[in-house]
């Protein structure tokens, strides 16, 4: 990779990200690209034929800056429906450009040099970077992943210490910044969980920021509960949400930021900065998704759970050690035992001429101090059409 000599000293060490890597590999040689985490088939109708409707209209020019109030009600209305949450969406809800910015705004506009983040890690590769700009502080608790033997599939979830997450807030802590459903573990936190979150939370006085963008693509035998719900929670909480995953428009990049007014006021005055507006034809788009009916969201779900059925079991008969996501887009595998050496780089960038597959390495998803932690996981993605997943699997099968 080629060194950036004037980039600032906060961002050395961040340079181009592993899914431009993995995602150039697949098309270079011509493999199946399981690494990004994008879906290869529309979304719904109801929702495409509204951008469609859209475009060549008012809705071509700047959007209002907070985003079009039609979409912030609806936001509004979905944390009401499926969350019990109450917004308004004049003041407690903020459109940004996708989930990422509505993230790096929030830690732009919170923290203060120095200032103390407490996250999960492995952790989204966006998190480090914005940290990074705001001038804060990672303080990484580590998920361990169950212990899966060769060619086993595990459905048991990553797990955390609470002495670890204890001492991860020190005096300096300002924030917690928490995924749930996670990527790229596919973690749900627990009703426990959660309420230990809390508690540490409202005892340190931190703030809480929480990205759900997976919040409807949950599996069987799990359930998503926001943060912002538990007691005490919703004063010191900013939930991150967007519509990219749920209704399949990853590159429409609309996303939002649900809070108290004086939280959602200091992440506007951040974001106002970034992009300013995005996406106008693609607002009302996105209300119109978030308005479908219950059936919708559940069949999302559904159909993407026999996807990564299919993804797993395929792994599994690779001669891969499998953990099975509770929700999102991605299985992690433990690539030791058809790669000795437990090089989840090498088997990575060897994948393509082995299987005809790319992946990505879990290690780029850890803190640089930390990446042993990871080096020996890889990260597949089942967001694909059956059929690839199955050409995916067969390629993989004859890997072993």
């Amino acid at each position: 990779m080629t060194r950036a000599p004037h980039l600032a000293s906060r961002l050395q060490g961040f340079g181009t990200t592993v899914f431009a890597e993995m995602s150039a590999l697949a098309v270079a040689t011509g493999s199946i690209n399981l690494g990004q985490g994008f879906p290869d088939q529309p979304g719904p109708p109801e929702v495409l034929d509204v951008a469609r409707a859209a475009i060549g209209t008012a809705h071509d020019q700047y959007p209002p800056g907070p985003g079009q109030l039609d979409l912030r009600t609806a936001v509004a209305e979905h944390q009401q429906r499926f969350r019990g949450l109450t917004y308004d969406p004049a003041d407690e809800v903020l459109v940004t450009a996708g989930a990422t910015e509505a993230l790096t705004a929030a830690l732009l506009a919170l923290l203060e040099p120095g200032d103390e983040v407490v996250l999960f890690e492995p952790m989204y590769d966006s998190y480090a970077a914005a940290v990074a700009m705001a001038g804060g502080v990672l303080r990484p608790v580590r998920l361990r992943p169950p212990v899966v033997a060769a060619g086993e599939v595990s459905r048991e979830p990553w797990t955390f210490d609470e002495a670890d997450l204890r001492a991860a807030v020190t005096p300096r802590a300002r924030l917690l910044l928490l995924n749930t459903p996670h990527n790229p573990t596919g973690k749900v936190l627990t009703a426990a969980e959660l309420a230990l979150l809390a508690e540490v939370a409202q005892d340190a006085d931190l703030l809480v920021l929480t990205d759900e963008v997976y919040e409807h693509l949950v599996f069987s035998g799990a359930e998503h509960v926001s943060p912002a719900t538990l007691p005490g929670m919703r004063e010191r909480t900013l939930v991150v949400s967007s519509g990219g995953k749920t209704f399949s428009t990853t590159g429409w990049k609309i996303g939002w930021v649900c809070g108290p007014a004086p939280l959602v006021a200091a992440v506007r005055t951040a974001k106002q900065f970034l992009t300013y507006v995005n996406g106008g034809p693609f607002q009302p788009a996105i209300a119109a998704g978030l308005r479908l009916p219950d059936d919708y969201f559940r069949h999302v779900a559904h159909d993407l759970e026999q996807h990564r059925d299919l993804l797993v079991t395929g792994l599994a008969e690779a001669g891969l050690p499998v953990v099975s996501p509770q929700a999102t887009y991605f299985g992690t595998v433990d690539v030791r035992p058809v790669q000795p050496d437990g090089d989840g780089w090498a088997f990575c960038r060897s994948l393509p001429e082995r299987a005809g597959v790319v992946a990505v390495p879990t290690e780029v998803f850890y803190a640089p101090e930390h990446a042993a932690l990871g080096r020996h996981l890889v990260r597949f993605a089942f967001c694909k059409q059956e059929e690839v997943l199955g050409e995916a699997v067969a390629r993989l099968r004859r890997m072993r």
